[in-house]
């Protein structure tokens, strides 16, 4: 028997898989993802490696295969898992088997563990009064000083007595050679989560709670594993169940995952969390420091931890023994990976949890199609919450023609019915939230004379607008001055098409300038606990509007907020992308959910120039599956997933025509292979963004009714790919079922 083992994952020169023999006394112990110790090099030198495939026979000469040394002693069952599921990533996404593994493996630096020392009094009360007198005649005021406080005080934090005594440690040890004292120190992990006091209310729960939850636990007393989709409303409950469906778990001596879609999430999950499992719980997102990270699965290894939270790298934390993974707002885009491998969360997760004999809890108010159809196909199993908790009602929901506002005179981009609802909130001292889906002062220059538009000379975008006249490329960072005249006509009708959250932000202040206003995006909130503290001021009611980009609509719960505004709703629903539809009612939806979740109800007003589309109607009624119908007769006219499924090959270089030929070539191979006329291959074409910093790209879109055909077809293109040195001038990825359109 042979093994193809890939060694130290911290080179990428060593991207390779190599091959051994597997000795007789080990044949039966070898299965993927174990770690093993082989020779390697010339000199033979011991170095660990994970087994990525195994088989009977080697296309190598005998004579140089080395065989392997033994298992590593300490290997640990959770990473060989976490191998087996980086070899399926890298088999079912593509990509290399290294950055499978860099994905889904622990961190591997070590960081410098941090150590909580304190100092404690070793004598007793008299004898230390009597010490303190010897220090006081020799007029040691230092030592005098720590020993008096020592006396008050007898243990007390190493930092404490350095920073607010003023003592060094040289005076410490002094008094620890003299057995006074002793300095002691254990290690401390670092916790991102800060910690809070407050009980936890008991909850009640509804019928639909109780059966849901039920439903979940007998499957999993009977040991039946499913992928379950928890399909609520807004404000239907579904963090109590989760939460609930945890604990049980917890109980079995399981652990469990908790993945969000984003960072601006994770406060107020955490919090109700924290709540319910204190310690236990730790979170994991891109905002901590390598020293937080480090210790968050140091804390798992040590057993401290029961439940982690965060977006999708929480994914692969290294729980022994996984009972289950709750993915919430399972629709978001931001579950897929922009890196390779360019893996889902969920099909991920599942996975998984299939792996390790663990559930899978999928919950979203605007289901993914992919979810929602894989329930009416039977391959998950659809869990359902149609009311709100506490008898909440759903908002009433308005939807302005904004067509009809600019008829009428008013050029404002809030309606004249938002202003009026607004200002009764402000006078009642209710809440307030403006939704944009637009960042900044981004908006891009364009003439109104003959429609030139500013681009940037090295990525073929527009240049978008900020303060101080600078015009700026978010793709590149290139910048230049703001043009007074069209370089194209000369028409000084020249300027900035600005809806960005600033520019909401000061039309509010001037319409209300007695109003608290708060604004929410990625520039407010890039310092490290950005989210946590706009957040938690809006919680406090330390203001009257929040305003912001799509992080202020998912998930978040604020009881006070009776209105939610949406400005230009349908900015998203003419982009370039088959999924702009769905994206838009889910948005609209997500927001519209955000209002009436306390006693006072709520309104949401929409605000559209396509009131009459059915993403936009079926949002304002809060009609899913109604929408669900209307998109899939769209998907399954055009042949788009979940009907048929997408392969994209994202081809990038610095040579545009050799880019092109290259691209020619591919599509060719692809029809040669494809025998039985099963694969249709549209393309290539310039994408959107046809040029980033002077490297052209180029892409081509592969159909299939089947997966595995399109996993056959990008196996085969990636063999040719290698076999064919021409493609190593530029770089192709391997893009299923993509979330955006290149």
């Amino acid at each position: 028997m042979f093994a193809d083992i890939i060694v130290d994952i911290t080179h990428e020169k060593l991207d390779r898989v190599f091959c051994y023999r597997i000795p007789e006394q080990l044949e039966g112990q070898m299965k993927v993802g174990t770690e093993v110790v082989v020779p390697f090099g010339r000199g033979n030198k011991e170095t660990r490696g994970y087994v990525t495939g195994l088989s009977e026979k080697t296309d190598y000469e005998l004579s140089r295969v080395k065989d392997i040394i033994r298992i590593a002693d300490e290997s640990l069952a959770i990473e060989s898992r976490l191998v087996a599921l980086a070899a399926w990533m890298h088999d079912y996404y593509g990509g290399t088997m290294i950055q499978a593994l860099k994905t889904v493996l622990p961190i591997k630096r070590k960081e410098q563990p941090r150590e909580k020392r304190r100092v404690r009094l070793l004598l007793g009360e008299e004898e230390g009064k009597r010490q303190l007198d010897v220090y006081l005649h020799k007029n040691q005021k230092a030592r005098a000083r720590l020993l008096a406080a020592l006396l008050h005080q007898p243990e007390q934090e190493y930092d404490l007595v350095t920073k607010k005594l003023n003592i060094t440690l040289t005076v410490i040890r002094a008094l620890e050679e003299q057995g006074i004292l002793a300095l002691e120190s254990e290690r401390e992990f670092r916790n991102p989560v800060r910690r809070r006091t407050g009980k936890r209310q008991e909850v009640q729960y509804t019928e639909e709670q109780r059966n849901v939850i039920e439903t979940f636990w007998g499957d999993y007393k009977a040991g039946i594993r499913r992928t379950y989709l928890l399909y609520g409303v807004t404000g239907s409950g579904k963090t109590e169940v989760y939460m609930e469906m945890i604990h049980r778990v917890l109980q079995e001596g399981r652990q469990a995952i908790v993945l969000i879609p984003e960072i601006a999430l994770t406060y107020q999950t955490v919090m109700r969390f924290y709540g319910r499992f204190g310690d236990r719980v730790s979170i994991l997102n891109s905002r901590l420091s390598q020293g937080e990270r480090y210790d968050q699965m140091e804390r798992v290894k040590a057993g401290e931890v029961d439940v982690m939270i965060g977006p999708r790298s929480a994914l692969f934390t290294p729980f022994a023994n996984l009972g289950l993974i709750v993915i919430d707002e399972e629709h978001e885009p931001t579950y897929k990976s922009e890196q390779v491998p360019r893996y889902h969360a969920r099909e991920t997760a599942i996975k998984r949890a299939e792996m390790e004999g663990a559930s899978v809890m999928l919950g979203s108010a605007t289901p993914s199609l992919e979810s929602f159809y894989r329930c009416r196909n039977k391959a998950y199993t659809l869990l359902e919450l149609k009311n709100r908790t506490k008898s909440l009602e759903l908002p009433e929901v308005y939807t302005i023609d904004m067509r009809e506002e600019l008829k009428a005179g008013n050029r404002s981009i809030l309606s004249d019915r938002l202003k009026e609802m607004t200002a009764a909130r402000l006078g009642r001292g209710e809440q307030t939230m403006l939704f944009l889906n637009r960042r900044g002062y981004a908006g891009f220059i364009s003439c109104r004379a003959c429609g030139y538009v500013v681009k940037c000379p090295h990525c073929d975008v527009s240049l978008s607008s900020h303060r101080g006249g600078r015009l700026v490329c978010h793709y590149c960072g290139h910048e230049e001055p703001s043009a007074s005249a069209c370089p194209s006509c000369g028409s000084t009708f020249i300027g900035g098409f600005r809806a960005g959250t600033q520019q909401i932000e000061d039309i509010v202040q001037k319409a209300f300038p007695q109003a608290r206003v708060l604004r929410m995006d990625m520039d407010t909130t890039r310092e490290k606990d950005g989210h946590e503290k706009i957040l938690e001021s809006f919680a406090d009611g330390e203001a009257d509007i929040l305003i912001g980009t799509q992080m202020i609509v998912k998930g978040h719960d604020f009881p006070n907020v009776t209105l939610v505004g949406i400005l230009a709703a349908d900015m998203s629903l003419y982009s370039n992308d088959y999924r702009a539809g769905e994206r838009t009612f889910q948005l609209l939806t997500q927001a519209a959910g955000r209002a009436g979740r306390g006693s006072g109800g709520g309104e949401v007003v929409i605000q559209t120039y396509s009131p009459d589309h059915y993403s936009i109607r079926m949002a304002a009624e809060q009609n899913y599956e109604g929408f669900y119908e209307a998109e899939m007769d769209y998907r399954e006219l055009m042949g788009y997933p979940p009907v048929e499924q997408l392969l994209a090959v994202l081809m990038t270089g610095q040579d545009e025509q050799l880019l092109e030929k290259a691209a020619g070539y591919l599509k060719e191979y692809v029809v040669r292979i494809d025998r039985n006329g099963r694969l249709q291959v549209i393309g290539p074409a310039s994408p959107y963004v046809g040029k980033v910093n002077d490297v052209y790209r180029r892409v081509l879109y592969i159909k299939s009714e089947e997966y595995r055909l399109l996993t056959e077809a990008k196996n085969r293109l990636e063999q040719y790919i290698e076999i064919n040195r021409g493609f190593q001038t530029m770089r192709i990825q391997f893009d299923f079922n993509p979330m955006n359109v290149f």
